[in-house]
């Protein structure tokens, strides 16, 4: 069934229709009373005649002057509304829109108070350099810059605020200076609200009248623009203004179709420029992968072996603010980050990058103190969580971008960002705009250009979070594979602890912004210091208090185990899932934890099942079994059952 017919199509109720049609037809009247009264035989004698040909010949010089003058201001200051927060940042876009508010002939008045021969400005510009702008063609630029120029910082104000700042912030990791990621980054993803402010302001300022007769007079062949010829033709021939209002009126409502009602355009968006991936494309990708054996890496032949920088730079950050921690680390050394959500992951990350005011770090990388360097010095790449591709470049131009910031010359830019996307299973992807990749590809693209751009610190937010099973096992052998010959420090921000413990060397673990835990993962996996991090690890973790035989449960209940802590010490009972046993009846025999409960939730993993059994005696405990056993045992949700723990398989950890 078609769309059009399956949607629900509602009436209006006529309190609002019959005014809102009364709307339409008060602005459609005098549109129709232009067309009616046109004398259309004549309309090309009249638009052939000499003086509104010079009128219109005068029209498009100011207009495309004030246009040139409103990019060359209007454009900074709108990314100065929309990126830099300062003190009288209201006053500043009151002043924006005050010429949209402002009567014409006000802002003329105001404009020949400011540079007229006697205002504020006009006196040293003609003793200086001796420019007089009003009753001068450069007076009606002026005029229809002043009108105009907001048009244009109003839509690509609202085009920027409307771009997410990881693209630039992204792209300032890779070592592109604020200029370079202005022009290459920004003004590119934001083309859309340019081109729609420039219209608009063209627009007005082909259109200006009060505050060019006002600043600038009206001389013909000087400052008599078509307006102002409208106005003259009106006093002695009005079908000649009718139709020279028609020609206005006709470029007026071209611009509007043309931009279709994007008055503050829109940033153009990773999944969105471009053209989508087809189930083909899908296909095709899948097919390229399958040639090699599922999760296996790519063959050392057939890719060579990317460019290595030699240095070592060891980690030294001590971060303040949201995040209170030290960071230490020999080159080579692979931190995974773990915590739950508002630990202060990314937080810190972004301290290290210089990115955000919550937390400030002090950070040297090998000799070097790159604490008071911006961003794009510091030598720090980052891979966010949404991979921030950039989407007006190809997948190879993307993987470049870090190593041309970084002056490398273009060919050798691109062969060795090539060499990183055949590394990464992603070379027959490299014309492809990020449109056009799956989100696993994307983020494979978004991983090969951070090792391009020859970081000495490397941030992974997440990097792998998108990718399925078998390209994440292929992809993780890559990155172990790289990191086993980096010179500096990675930090990977993870939920997955596969990922934790087969390419970390270390795991932080973050409580609200501090250290919980910093070790090795088979410290880690043994002694989780975090219930949080041991249920990440597929564990149980019961906090208490540490009694003479075990552990006293918030909820009252005992928990007997065979080691013992100083009695009335804070405690996490950390209890694999394998130990937990599951029976329909209570067991017999030497467990000592015993408890009666109800099974809550049963979920595959892998080759087994993983079983949620609520208690009232004691927290939920998880118990890991097989099919069989629970077929065996005729587990369902609801099933009443008895789980049991030998008090040999709790591990006590001192909080």
């Amino acid at each position: 069934m078609s769309r059009h017919l399956t949607r629900t199509r509602t009436r209006p109720p006529v309190t609002l229709a019959l005014p809102a049609l009364l709307a339409v037809a008060f602005l459609l009247l005098p549109l129709i009373g232009i067309l009616s009264r046109t004398a259309w035989g004549e309309v090309g004698a009249h638009l052939t005649s000499p003086g509104v040909v010079q009128a219109l010949r005068l029209s498009l010089f100011v207009s495309l002057w004030a246009l040139g003058l409103s990019l060359l201001l209007g454009v900074p200051l709108a990314w100065l509304l929309a990126r830099v927060p300062f003190k009288g940042k209201a006053f500043v876009r009151s002043l924006v829109l005050l010429p949209m508010v402002l009567p014409p002939t006000v802002g003329g008045v105001a404009l020949l108070l400011g540079f007229g021969r006697r205002g504020l400005l006009g006196p040293w510009l003609e003793g200086t350099f001796g420019i007089t702008l009003p009753f001068h063609t450069s007076g009606a630029v002026v005029a229809a810059t002043f009108v105009a120029m907001p048009f244009l910082v109003i839509s690509l104000e609202g085009a920027l605020g409307g771009l997410k700042q990881s693209y630039e912030e992204t792209a300032a990791s890779l070592g592109a200076s604020p200029v370079r990621v202005f022009f290459t980054v920004t003004l590119p993803m934001v083309a859309p609200g340019l081109i729609a402010g420039a219209a608009l302001t063209w627009a007005r300022a082909l259109g200006e009248f009060g505050a060019t007769i006002t600043f600038a007079g009206n001389l013909p062949g000087t400052t008599q623009t078509l307006p102002l010829q409208v106005y003259l033709l009106l006093q002695d021939e009005p079908e000649a203004a009718t139709s020279v209002s028609l020609l206005l009126l006709v470029i007026a409502m071209a611009v509007l179709i043309a931009l279709r009602g994007r008055w503050t355009g829109t940033p153009v968006d990773a999944r969105s420029a471009g053209t989508p991936a087809t189930a083909t494309d899908g296909a095709e990708a899948a097919a390229a992968e399958a040639e090699r054996a599922p999760g296996a890496p790519l063959p050392a032949a057939e890719v060579p072996a990317a460019p290595q920088d030699t240095g070592h730079w060891p980690l030294h950050a001590t971060v303040t603010g949201f995040n209170e921690l030290t960071l230490d680390a020999d080159p080579g050394t692979t931190i995974a980050v773990v915590g739950e959500n508002g630990a202060g992951k990314t937080t810190l990350l972004r301290a290290l990058l210089g990115l955000t005011p919550r937390a400030h770090a002090e950070l040297r990388l090998g000799d070097t103190d790159v604490t008071a360097l911006p961003p794009h010095r510091r030598q720090v790449a980052w891979v966010p969580q949404d991979g921030a591709l950039f989407p007006h470049l190809s997948a190879l131009a993307n993987t470049a971008y870090g190593l041309r910031a970084r002056r490398v010359p273009r060919a050798e830019a691109r062969r060795e960002a090539r060499l990183w996307l055949d590394r990464l299973g992603v070379g027959h992807l490299a014309a492809r705009k990020p449109a056009q990749l799956s989100g696993g590809q994307a983020q494979r693209v978004a991983l090969a250009r951070a090792l391009a751009a020859r970081p000495r610190l490397l941030l992974l937010d997440e990097p792998l979070a998108a990718l399925d099973q078998t390209t994440r096992a292929r992809v993780r052998h890559t990155l172990r594979t790289h990191l086993a010959g980096f010179g500096g420090v990675c930090l990977i921000v993870t939920h997955d602890p596969v990922e934790a413990v087969s390419l970390a060397d270390r795991v932080l673990v973050l409580a609200d912004g501090r250290t919980l835990q910093d070790a090795p993962p088979a410290e880690v996996t043994r002694h989780p210091r975090s219930p949080w991090v041991a249920r990440m690890l597929g564990r149980n973790a019961w906090p208490g208090t540490a009694s003479a035989d075990g552990l006293a449960l918030p909820s009252g209940g005992r928990l007997v185990t065979a080691e013992a802590l100083p009695e009335g010490s804070r405690a996490l009972a950390i209890i694999g899932p394998e130990a937990v046993s599951v029976h329909r009846d209570r067991p017999a025999g030497s467990p000592r934890n015993v408890w009666q409960g109800s099974v809550r939730e049963i979920t595959a993993v892998g080759s087994r099942l993983r079983v949620l059994v609520g208690s009232a005696e004691a927290p939920d405990l998880v118990a890991e079994i097989t099919p069989e056993a629970a077929a065996e045992l005729g587990l369902v949700d609801g099933s009443k059952v008895w789980t049991s723990v030998k008090a040999t398989e709790v591990t006590l950890v001192e909080l």
